[in-house]
């Protein structure tokens, strides 16, 4: 394989003899990062690149297929289940049964995959741990790549962390820690920094093929001394059951490549698009060797919606996100139809996110948060959930209390069949039946958020605590979405009476930025990237046309 010395490369790649029919140019652009030699090597390089020739023209097929898609919805102004696959949701199949390590679910933590994060997460108690390369990191070169080496590294129990306080974090003994299951980025986000004869790698196959070679028979390998060991996935957004073929295609051509019996991977699909919801039986189908359940991934799926149906009327005006809770009538309807589906299947309905960050301050502030905590996971366990998310260890319990109640000792309740009640396309897409209005304190808040959301995100920093929440791309997707939309459909502000337009939003901006410098000082705020993180909420705010994620024009910004 050819290479090419790119800006700034980290390294020459050779690869062994035969790996490849062709000889690609491989260039690897980005700047130096400590121990990238032991991630990025010759071998596992070659594993990555033989991965994007085997399948990158299918990503950029159904990368299309979604702008058609989207297209279609626009027309027609709603969705409806598949006529094409209704055999294979009348079909009686199950999937795969889960793996030891993946039987009991009951608490999932989340975030990103800083040397920090890796150990108090492995130590949470929780029974996985989300380690996120997607909406929870911020995919520069060296995040990219010392996620793998932290992994790696938790893997052989030698990882440590210390602050410059002198605070030491060490493991716990393998018994005790949470199984990891890796969430690689979404199949639209590109790798600008490897390139194969002159085109980025899908950061999809980067994250997931490092992490799949070095570590795939390191984890079998444990596997029976260590039940937490196995090579596990959370895939994002995901929009169609074709999406899911080509990540089990994937699986299937990984195993194979370095001798892995077929069905070791395991994979939950996140239900974060409207479009999947009206598939979630295709989506578990398509896996079927493979899958390990379902997720539902509460703020990307309100963004999903607005983006898919943003131009549609009236009945699609999302009111403000912090009034649509899981007990909405459509988002019940989408976590009823995701128990149904997954235990009709075989597979673990795994709840949504709890993002409160506790308070070290305020004890009143602590006590009302836990206390909407624990509704909400109660009412996720009562309504059949095998598990559900946490961003926080100190909501590690709080959780564990409430699927505990109801499973006991059982690892999960897969014999629930949930609900009765058949869910219909009506009830998935009855937005307007959500109630609650837009407000001027709503699009203050979608500003705030985004603005600070994404001027850490530009310093590298992908999970950011935001007013006691823990923010990801998530939730300023969803902040700057509602406010493109009620800009374009005209919303007049309940508690103002004021109409929502881009001049009032780029007033909120700017009365944001003098509230954060006078917050800040002058000289913390010099020191960050106020201004480009206002200039891109209101690019993906206010443009015209809609930017289908704001990732996409935030990544040449990044290192």
């Amino acid at each position: 394989m050819a290479t090419d010395q790119g800006p700034s490369p980290s390294l020459r790649l050779g690869v062994p003899p035969g790996a490849l029919s062709a000889a690609p140019v491989v260039t690897v652009a980005g700047p130096r990062v400590p121990r990238a030699e032991e991630v990025l090597t010759p071998e596992a390089v070659a594993f990555v690149v033989g991965l994007h020739r085997a399948f990158e023209g299918r990503r950029q097929e159904l990368l299309t297929r979604r702008k058609s898609r989207r297209a279609e919805i626009a027309e027609a102004g709603t969705l409806d289940f598949l006529p094409g696959t209704a055999e294979v949701r009348a079909g009686d199949w199950k999937v795969a049964e889960a793996p030891r390590a993946l039987q009991d679910r009951r608490v999932e933590i989340t975030g990103p995959t800083d040397r920090k994060m890796v150990i108090n997460a492995l130590n949470s108690g929780a029974r996985v741990w989300l380690a996120d390369f997607e909406d929870a990191t911020s995919p520069t070169w060296e995040n990219v790549v010392s996620g793998q080496v932290n992994l790696i590294d938790a893997f052989e129990g030698r990882i440590d962390f210390s602050t410059e306080a002198g605070k030491s974090y060490t493991l716990k003994p393998a018994a005790e820690l949470a199984t990891v299951v890796v969430r690689p980025r979404g199949w639209h986000l590109d790798e600008n920094h490897l390139l194969v004869d002159g085109t980025p790698v899908a950061g999809a196959f980067l994250d997931f093929g490092l992490y799949f070679f070095h570590n795939a028979a390191r984890l079998i390998a444990r596997g029976a001394e260590d039940p937490n060991s196995g090579p596990y996935f959370y895939l994002p957004k995901t929009e169609s059951h074709l999406e899911a073929r080509l990540w089990n295609d994937v699986f299937t051509h990984a195993q194979a490549a370095l001798g892995i019996p077929h069905g070791t991977v395991r994979a939950t699909v996140l239900i974060e698009t409207i479009t999947a919801a009206f598939e979630m039986d295709e989506i578990l189908y398509e896996l079927r060797d493979h899958a390990a359940g379902l997720n539902a991934g509460r703020w990307d799926y309100l963004f999903s919606i607005v983006k898919n149906f943003r131009d549609a009327g009236e009945h699609y005006i999302l009111p403000d996100r912090n009034s649509v809770g899981m007990t909405s009538p459509f988002m019940a309807a989408y976590a009823r139809l995701l128990v149904q589906t997954c235990h009709r299947r075989g597979a673990h309905a795994i709840g949504g996110m709890a993002a409160f960050i506790p308070s070290r301050r305020d004890p009143a502030v602590n006590a009302a948060a836990l206390e909407k905590v624990k509704a909400d996971k109660d009412r996720e366990a009562g309504n059949g959930f095998d598990g559900s998310w946490v961003a926080h260890p100190d909501l590690v319990p709080v959780a564990r209390a409430s699927f505990d109640a109801v499973l006991g000792e059982r690892p999960h309740q897969k014999d629930n069949p949930g609900s009765p009640e058949a869910v219909t396309p009506a009830e998935l897409l009855d937005i307007a039946g959500a109630g609650g209005t837009c407000t001027r304190a709503g699009l203050h808040n979608a500003v705030q958020v985004g603005v600070r959301y994404i001027e850490a995100w530009l310093r590298g920093l992908g999970a950011v605590a935001i007013f006691n929440m823990m923010e990801d791309a998530a939730t300023a997707e969803i902040s700057r979405s509602q406010i493109w939309q009620w800009i374009n459909n005209g919303v007049v502000l309940s508690d103002t009476g004021e109409k929502a337009t881009a001049e009032l939003v780029r007033r909120l901006v700017a009365e944001e930025l003098a509230a954060l410098r006078a917050e800040l000082g002058d000289e913390a705020y010099a020191g960050g990237r106020w201004k480009e993180a206002a200039r891109l909420f209101e690019q993906v705010s206010l443009a015209e046309e809609f930017a289908d994620f704001l990732t996409l024009p935030a990544l040449p910004l990044l290192g």
